[in-house]
């Protein structure tokens, strides 16, 4: 079975949970021998790891010359949202052939550059509906000069690119939620973004969340049918924590630490409050805030405004080998997100032997037993734990022993199974 799988970052150009997680999906379907996978990004850099998938990046095909063409009117198209957007620049001749198309179907020209190719930055800043529009009409082309039997579409940057390729082939598609507007803006959601999440969910045959939290949203914000919607867990990849990991803490502190992206959805402001708390009784505790993010600026003058900077690091964001390197330096890892659909790094830190504190709030909440659980904005809560973890060796050494054998069993290849299990009944009921 071939799967066409759409994403928008991998390994090692990652800026968060999504990449991680269709990295080791992917990783984890290598293992199964009735697997292949085609995974596309807008952007391929070069130093992608070539040994896991075959990797197209959208930017490396050419599309110049070549007519985009959907049957049907109007309707389909703006399914897809490709819009006038995407055509910042036409010369006459092609603007002619864009006004005069025929009644029954559309032609799309996109800018391209001197090879005949689209320029994408791969990143999540600018103009990023057009790209993702780009991206869409460009994963037309591929779908057409591919041969596959399954369409994997992952988060809502790629459900247009989904939609496009099923356009073309008449494959089934399946999209992958690793998170919603509702979780990323706080229940203030982005008109547009919600109407592309929302036509991916009507538009595929089945719909994976990464949590029941998040299939609850799902079903409950965007109307799908529930018998739809199938909860896939996420995994951790396996490391070996020891291997070129370098330890020079250069103090003998307790050290506590927050990592992720400092934005609303994660909880900054909760950490910031918890540990004001908490140096109020241990004044000799050492808290790490390592992630960037629109409020990291906010966070910093809040820990100011507190007299606590004394006492806090904002490292900026974190990647590969630091990301261990600063969990190995830990003491408690804490989560307080306020809407987490899964959440992988909580994993990775019982992977480093790191206790952990996450919110009720989480996806990965449901799977995880031997990890401190309170409510996001529970700040009393949040530093009791943290204390009670920072004081008392014998409850530390239960959550590390017991936490890095749970986390053992959370393997990608388990997910990777269930995935094709899905594709398996998707396929034969078409």
């Amino acid at each position: 079975m071939r799967v066409l799988m759409f994403g928008w970052e991998f390994p090692p150009h990652i800026s968060g949970g999504l990449g991680t997680a269709s990295y080791g999906l992917t990783k984890g379907m290598t293992t199964l021998d009735d697997l292949e996978v085609i995974f596309v990004v807008p952007k391929a850099w070069g130093d992608e790891d070539p040994g896991v998938v075959r990797l197209i990046g959208a930017n490396k095909v050419p599309v110049a010359y070549k007519q985009i063409y959907y049957k049907g009117v109007r309707s389909p198209l703006e399914k897809i949202e490709i819009s006038s957007k995407i055509v910042p620049y036409v010369d006459p001749e092609d603007f002619w052939r864009l006004i005069s198309s025929e009644v029954s179907g559309y032609r799309l020209f996109i800018q391209s550059n001197s090879r005949g190719m689209v320029d994408f930055s791969g990143k999540y800043n600018g103009n990023l509906l057009d790209e993702i529009y780009k991206y869409s009409v460009v994963a037309s082309v591929i779908a057409e000069e591919n041969e596959f039997d399954i369409i994997h579409a992952h988060d809502w940057l790629a459900y247009p690119a989904g939609i496009a390729a099923m356009e073309v082939s008449g494959k089934p598609l399946i999209i992958h939620v690793h998170a919603t507007d509702f979780d990323r803006s706080g229940g203030n959601v982005n008109p547009d973004v919600y109407r592309i999440e929302k036509n991916g969910m009507d538009a595929a045959s089945k719909i994976i969340t990464v949590s029941n939290l998040t299939r609850d949203v799902v079903i409950n914000k965007y109307n799908i049918d529930p018998d739809k919607v199938e909860t896939v867990y996420n995994a951790v990849e396996p490391v070996n924590i020891s291997e070129d990991i370098t330890i020079n803490k250069g103090f003998d502190e307790k050290v506590v630490t927050f990592l992720g992206r400092i934005t609303l959805q994660k909880g900054p402001e909760y950490f910031i409050e918890a540990a004001h708390k908490v140096l109020k009784v241990m004044p000799d505790v050492r808290f790490v805030m390592a992630g960037s993010g629109d409020m990291m600026g906010r966070m910093m003058r809040r820990a100011a405004y507190l007299k606590i900077t004394d006492r806090f690091h904002f490292t900026g964001f974190l990647r590969g080998k630091d990301v261990f390197t600063m969990l190995s330096m830990s003491d408690v890892y804490i989560m307080p997100s306020v809407s987490e659909p899964f959440g992988i790094s909580p994993l990775e830190a019982m992977q480093s032997n790191v206790p952990v504190i996450i919110s009720k709030q989480s996806g990965v909440s449901e799977i995880l037993t031997h990890a401190v659980k309170t409510d996001f904005w529970d700040i009393d809560a949040m530093a009791d734990a943290i204390y009670g973890i920072l004081n008392y060796p014998a409850l530390a050494k239960m959550f590390i022993k017991n936490g890095k054998e749970e986390v053992v069993r959370l393997k990608w290849d388990n997910s990777a199974r269930h995935v094709r299990d899905i594709y398996q009944r998707v396929i034969w009921k078409k």
